[in-house]
């Protein structure tokens, strides 16, 4: 593996070179991105960077002269064209880059409103890169009318800042409750008594039937036949594997680019890590979005190009901060059957647990970070606590484990 080339200089891409080099592959590393910056932090882009509490530099993960100092070459604000598979070798900007690992890091992408209906009018943002951050941050200004579309972690945390800055908010979510793909109705009852105590107006069960104004977004008309006067709009409804390249060079795919417990690809010079790739997991496959899981991936992905042969265990955990809570969460609640609530020992304080039977799948804590914790090693350890001692706030935690 004399020369290894990555694709997708974000959390995956950054992780898997600086991996590299720390198990002592010695030989030449090439990072590529399409995006003018080094790699950066995603999730402070929609908090803190938008608050205007963090600045720029501080997202980078490493400085710029870190890869120089590591002999990695990072080449920046660059799209990467088409893979040869048989040739072993990439084509960007004119010139071909031979490999013998490729590894794609390529990430997700937003998606957007179509243009029909004023998908493409100014105004009209989504939240994914620096770029997208950078340009919607003159929009709010307090007074303007926010119209967010989508109750999804995104939508939430967008509409978060939004309030906190003084804006007038509205979020519309066409399913019947947000969060519904990934929380408890419990913990979606908590969430939405929080934003409506901010004055954010959300409308559950309520799609978005188009946007209007001439060049830039002016108004909105909701699915149940009321009309908004909006100033921007942000979409948050969801992401899709960035796959293109994958697809024209014949990869498989499922649900991203599929690859196996090692992180190889269906071609065996070719790997792929991160929010891009599913992989094997509890006898079906799963991707995974989200930034624990992309340096973890990234890193095993990294330990068996150099010939570790160690399968990839996932670890799901993910967290989102709105206003002066944090939800932390583990593990994964699909199928689960049951959910126990758990108050915590402070004011706006609790945990919902969910299982399948006795087994226990996830927990969810809001600002409860020892019942988080407690869940997350029960998890990981492949064990369940009693329902009745948990439900029980007089319990002990410690004792549960």
């Amino acid at each position: 593996m004399e020369r290894v080339v990555v694709v997708g200089a974000g959390q995956a891409g950054a992780s898997l070179v600086a991996k590299l080099r720390a198990l002592g592959h010695g030989g030449e590393i090439t990072l590529i991105g399409e995006e003018p910056f080094p790699p950066y932090q995603r999730p402070p882009l929609s908090k803190a960077y938008l608050l205007g509490e963090m600045a720029r530099e501080r997202l980078f993960l490493h400085p710029e002269a870190y890869y120089a100092e590591h002999g990695i070459e990072l080449r920046l604000g660059e799209r990467v064209d088409r893979i040869d598979p048989v040739a072993r070798q990439i084509s960007l900007a004119g010139e071909t880059l031979a490999y013998d690992a490729l590894v794609l890091t390529t990430g997700a992408m937003p998606s957007r409103l179509p243009a029909p209906i004023g998908g493409d009018l100014a105004g009209v943002h989504v939240v994914r890169g620096l770029a997208d951050i950078d340009a919607m941050v003159p929009e709010f200004a307090p007074g303007r009318r926010l119209l967010v579309v989508g109750g999804g972690y995104i939508g939430l945390e967008a509409a978060a800042v939004a309030a906190q800055k003084g804006l007038s908010v509205t979020l519309v979510e066409a399913g019947e409750r947000i969060l519904q793909r990934v929380a408890a109705p419990r913990t979606s009852d908590y969430f939405r008594a929080l934003h409506k105590s901010y004055g954010v107006d959300i409308r559950e069960g309520v799609g978005l039937e188009r946007l209007t104004g001439t060049g830039r977004v002016e108004g909105a008309a909701l699915s149940d036949g009321s009309e908004l006067e909006v100033d921007f709009v942000i979409v948050g409804i969801g992401v899709r594997p960035a796959t293109a390249l994958a697809e024209a060079a014949g990869l498989k795919l499922d649900n991203g680019i599929a690859v196996d417990e090692m992180g190889r690809t269906s071609d065996p010079h070719i790997w792929a890590a991160g929010d891009c790739a599913s992989f094997p997991h509890r006898g079906g496959r799963i991707r995974l979005e989200s930034v624990p899981n992309a340096i973890d991936h990234a890193e095993a992905v990294a330990a068996n190009i150099l010939g570790a042969g160690a399968p990839y265990v996932a670890k799901p955990w993910f967290w989102s901060d709105q206003y002066d809570v944090k939800l932390q969460m583990a593990g994964l609640n699909t199928g689960h059957d049951d959910v126990v609530r758990r108050p915590g020992a402070k004011a706006g304080s609790e945990s919902y647990w969910y299982f399948r039977g006795d087994e226990l799948l996830a927990v969810e804590a809001m600002n409860d970070p020892r019942a988080y914790m407690v869940g997350k090693r029960l998890i990981e350890a492949g064990k369940s606590p009693d329902k009745a001692a948990l439900a029980d706030p007089q319990s002990d935690l410690r004792v549960l484990m």
